[in-house]
C-alpha cells in the first residue's frame, strides 16, 4: 500500500508545473494532501499507542518521531497529541480523512474540547463539522468560538481575563544601543494600538507613494517605496509616541464605539466580537464601558437596516456604518478585509440608476473593489 503511494507521489513530483496548475488539480491534490495528513496522524497514534517506541528505547513517541522522521520536537508532539485526540472526535476524523477538512480545523476543535465541553461536544461535534466543511475558515473559527463560550460560559470569561492578566510589554536596549520590544495584549486593546498604528502607517504609505510616483512615475511599484512595510510600522511607532508627547492638554480622549445589534441574532445569531471578526465575551467589555459610546442598529431582516441618504452619491454616515455593520467584511469570497477598511460599493451601479441605500450597498476593499471595474482576469 505505502509503495503504492510513493510511486503515485512520484509521479506527480515528475510532472510539469503548468499541468498542476489548474484550478481544479490543486484544490484536489490540497484535499489529497489533507486526506494523507490525516491518515499518518492516525498511523502515529496508533505507534504511539502500541509502545512499539519504547523497545526502540525512545523516550516517546513524539521524540521518536522527531528523531527518526526529522521533525521539529513540536511539530511531532502536535502530532501525537492530535491523533490521541481524534479517538474521541470521530466526525472529525472521517471528514479529515475524506479531505473535506484539514489539520487546522481538526486542532481547534480537539482544542475546543475540554472536560468542561467534552459532553457538549459529544452532541454538537456533528454540527460543528458539518460547519467546518461549509464555511470559510475564519468564518469557522468565529463560529466555533461562540459554541466554546456557550459551553462553557464561566471557562470563557476565566480564559479571557487570563488572556487580560497577562498582557506585557518589555523595551531593552541591547548593547550596540538598539532597542527591542515584546508585547503581548488581549484582543481589544491590541485592538485600540493596531487601529491607531495602523492608520498612521496608512499615512505614511501615502506618502511613500507620492514620492515614488515622483520619482518613477506613475508606473512605480511596491519595490519602488523607499520604506519596508516593516519600517513604515516602525516609524509610526515612532510617531504615534511623538504625537502622544505633543497632544494638546485639553484634546479629546479617543473613545471606543460599541454597536448593539437588535434583531440581529434573530437571523444571525448572536455576537460580541470586534470589527475585525475577533470574538470576544462580554465580561472583556465591562471595563471600557464607562468611557464607550453604544450605538443602536436595528434589523428587521438579513439585509435590512434603516436607510438614509438615498441622494447621494456616496455612502457616509448612518448609510455607511449600516452596511459595515451587516456585512463586516468584503464582499468578495475569497477576501475577509474588514469591512470598516473597506469602500463601500454600490451593487446596482449609481449611473444605472442605483440608489444609496444599505440594501443596494456592500464592502468592498480597495483591490476588489477596483476589480470590478476591470476585466475578468486571465483564464476566468
Amino acid at each position: 500500500m505505502i509503495d503504492g503511494l510513493e510511486a503515485v507521489l512520484e509521479e506527480l513530483g515528475a510532472a510539469e508545473p503548468q499541468a498542476l496548475a489548474d484550478p481544479e488539480a490543486v484544490e484536489r491534490l490540497h484535499r489529497c494532501l489533507a486526506r494523507l495528513e490525516a491518515v499518518t496522524t492516525r498511523a502515529a497514534a496508533a505507534f504511539d499507542a502500541s509502545g512499539a517506541w519504547q523497545a526502540r528505547g525512545a523516550r516517546s513517541a513524539a521524540a521518536w518521531l522527531s528523531v527518526q522522521c526529522g521533525l521539529a520536537p513540536a511539530s511531532a508532539q502536535r502530532r501525537v497529541h492530535l491523533g490521541r485526540a481524534l479517538r474521541h472526535l470521530p466526525a472529525a476524523e472521517a471528514a479529515w480523512t475524506a479531505g473535506e477538512v484539514d489539520s487546522s480545523h481538526v486542532a481547534l476543535l480537539a482544542r475546543a474540547r475540554t472536560p468542561a465541553t467534552e459532553e457538549a461536544m459529544a452532541g454538537d461535534e456533528a454540527v460543528l463539522v458539518g460547519q467546518a466543511k461549509a464555511m470559510r475558515f475564519s468564518h469557522f473559527v468565529r463560529a466555533l468560538a461562540y459554541w466554546r463560550y456557550r459551553a462553557d460560559r464561566d471557562g470563557g470569561e476565566g480564559d479571557a481575563r487570563r488572556v487580560r492578566d497577562e498582557r506585557r510589554f518589555h523595551l531593552s536596549r541591547t548593547f550596540g544601543g538598539t532597542y527591542v520590544g515584546d508585547l503581548v495584549l488581549d484582543p481589544i486593546a491590541g485592538t485600540v494600538v493596531a487601529e491607531a498604528l495602523r492608520r498612521i502607517e496608512d499615512e505614511l504609505f501615502t506618502a511613500d507613494r507620492a514620492e515614488a510616483r515622483q520619482r518613477r512615475g506613475d508606473d512605480a511599484m511596491a519595490s519602488d517605496l523607499r520604506r519596508t512595510p516593516a519600517q513604515r510600522r516602525a516609524d509610526a511607532l515612532v510617531e504615534m509616541a511623538r504625537r502622544a508627547g505633543t497632544a494638546p492638554a485639553d484634546g479629546r480622549r479617543p473613545e471606543p464605539c460599541f454597536s448593539v445589534l437588535v434583531g440581529y441574532e434573530t437571523f444571525a445569531g448572536p455576537l460580541c466580537e470586534l470589527a475585525d471578526g475577533t470574538v470576544v465575551t462580554p465580561g472583556s467589555l465591562v471595563e471600557w464601558l464607562g468611557e464607550a459610546w453604544v450605538e443602536r442598529v436595528v434589523f428587521d431582516g438579513p439585509s435590512r437596516v434603516i436607510d438614509v441618504g438615498v441622494a447621494r452619491r456616496m455612502f457616509t454616515g448612518a448609510t455607511r456604518r449600516a452596511v459595515e455593520v451587516r456585512d463586516r467584511e468584503c464582499f468578495h469570497p475569497t477576501c475577509d478585509e474588514p469591512a470598516g477598511r473597506c469602500q463601500v460599493d454600490h451593487v446596482e451601479p449609481w449611473s444605472a440608476g442605483g440608489r444609496t441605500v444599505a440594501a443596494n450597498g456592500r464592502p468592498a476593499c480597495g483591490f476588489h473593489n477596483r476589480a470590478r471595474h476591470r476585466g475578468p482576469p486571465p483564464g476566468a
